[in-house]
């Protein structure tokens, strides 16, 4: 009799070399994604070694963490961060891995670049040095995210060490509302289960509400696995993926794609499969979601009042949500809606993508950003902002008072020196609400696109359903 099967048994064992007991696999690495800061340490570190990139052509790097995004830029405006960006391109060449450089078709965030290349593929393994990597797992990949040791020992290699997590499924059931979208179910699922509740799983996203998604909905969802304290989340590819992957640049194609296409139907979890943990989520239950504090789970709807402390669960909790409402400035048992906002960034691995830039500029369309507030488009990739462009969305946003920016991550991470102001409010599209992730002493709110709109012509944290 053979085991029912869940989609992470079946993408585990296509890539396991060897068992290598207690739990540890020997897997083979499909795909590297490679960035100027992660990316050009491990080609450095390969290279002080002595040794050779073992598979070239499953290699692609392009720049996106360290170079600025200002309208014009070179890798140089941003100076800091011109070596990492020179590095990358110059090791790359030498190692004879395809680089997309500032300007190319293929330059850009390499969660976004990648999906919309067609270098992530259902079914492939992939990593990179970046913890977000696990955002290619919304067309089915294993993906994760390595240390810089992992790294330099998969390009070496073409295989890493790694131990088999448990499985985790969550099921998002019924239909969203009017404002809700796949970032507001995914913060509500943090914040309803915590940061960690995810740790030692890989996570897939079903139901209802996720077979219904696109696939850079899917991809969305799948980029916060890891602020759900997951390295891996993942959805089963179905006719959307494969519809979305066809015809891509480095898709297979022809009879190659027909190959393809019915091995990846085999990737899906067998009926009576069993996890390890099961949650379900009412989608139709879900609000437009905002955060309130300095971590993912500090995530509340946008109809909800401020946390009090002495409402936590525990006393370590207690002292966190006393630790974040002081850094945040923020009065418990306050609405939260209402709460005056500086900046707004739209960007970020979680939100750039064609799709997000169409949901904000037809909700900026007619409208005006708030005097005195700071709002930025800073696109995903080359391929989003010249599609945006011929669409004429860049135009929607320049006239409401948005700025128009080059592809890259900016003020998430904030590592190209594009900064929130200390003690300047953010609300903002990407994943992390760190103390100090957008700078020093910035105040980051987590949002949609839609509710990061809201903010921005409004000046406050504001109902996307009220606009």
């Amino acid at each position: 009799m053979t085991m029912a099967k869940t989609l992470l048994d079946k993408l585990w064992d296509l890539h396991v070399v060897a068992d290598l007991g207690g739990g540890w696999s020997l897997l083979h690495i499909d795909r590297h994604l490679l960035h100027d800061l992660s990316g050009t340490a491990g080609l450095a570190a390969l290279a002080q070694k002595g040794h050779a990139v073992a598979n070239p052509e499953l290699a692609f790097a392009t720049p996106d963490h360290v170079v600025s995004t200002r309208p014009g830029r070179t890798g140089e405006t941003f100076e800091p961060g011109a070596r990492l960006w020179a590095g990358l391109r110059d090791l790359s060449h030498k190692a004879g891995i395809r680089y997309f450089e500032l300007g190319d078709m293929g330059q850009g965030i390499v969660h976004v670049m990648a999906p919309e290349l067609g270098i992530t593929l259902p079914g492939v393994s992939l990593i990179c040095g970046d913890s977000h990597t696990c955002t290619n797992g919304g067309l089915g990949a294993l993906a994760f995210g390595v240390g810089s040791s992992e790294l330099t020992h998969a390009l070496a290699t073409q295989t890493l060490r790694q131990r088999r997590p448990k499985a985790m499924r969550v099921r998002f059931e019924g239909k969203p509302g009017k404002g809700v979208t796949s970032k507001d179910l995914i913060l509500h699922l943090i914040g309803k289960v915590g940061a960690s509740a995810g740790t030692g799983y890989a996570v897939e996203y079903g139901g209802e509400a996720v077979r219904a998604m696109d696939v850079e909905a899917r991809m969305t969802m799948c980029n916060l696995s890891i602020e759900l304290g997951a390295k891996i989340g993942f959805v089963a590819p179905d006719e959307t993926t494969f519809r979305y992957v066809e015809g891509r640049r480095f898709a297979p194609r022809g009879k190659a794609f027909d190959d393809a296409l019915a091995h990846w139907r085999s990737l899906h979890a067998d009926a009576d499969a069993r996890y390890d943990r099961d949650e379900i989520v009412r989608a139709d239950d879900v609000a437009p979601t905002v955060t309130w504090g300095t971590s993912p789970e500090h995530a509340i709807a946008i109809d909800q009042a401020i946390p009090d402390p002495a409402t936590a669960p525990d006393p370590v909790s207690r002292k966190a949500w006393q630790e974040a409402l002081d850094y945040m400035a923020l009065t418990p048992g306050r609405p939260i809606a209402g709460t005056k906002v500086d900046w707004v960034f739209i960007g970020s691995c979680t939100n750039s993508r064609l799709s997000d830039l169409r949901e904000a500029a037809g909700l900026s369309r007619g409208r005006q950003v708030a005097p005195g507030l700071n709002a930025w488009i800073v696109p995903g990739s080359e391929k989003v902002k010249r599609k945006a462009e011929a669409e004429g969305l860049d135009a929607v946003f320049k006239a409401a008072g948005f700025q128009w920016r080059e592809p890259g991550c900016s003020m998430c991470v904030a590592a190209n020196g594009e900064q929130v102001p200390t003690g300047a409010r953010c609300v903002s599209t990407s994943n992390r609400n760190f103390v100090g992730r957008q700078g020093p002493g910035a105040r980051t709110h987590l949002a949609s696109p839609a509710m990061a709109v809201a903010a921005a012509v409004t000046g406050m944290i504001t109902d996307v359903r009220k606009l």
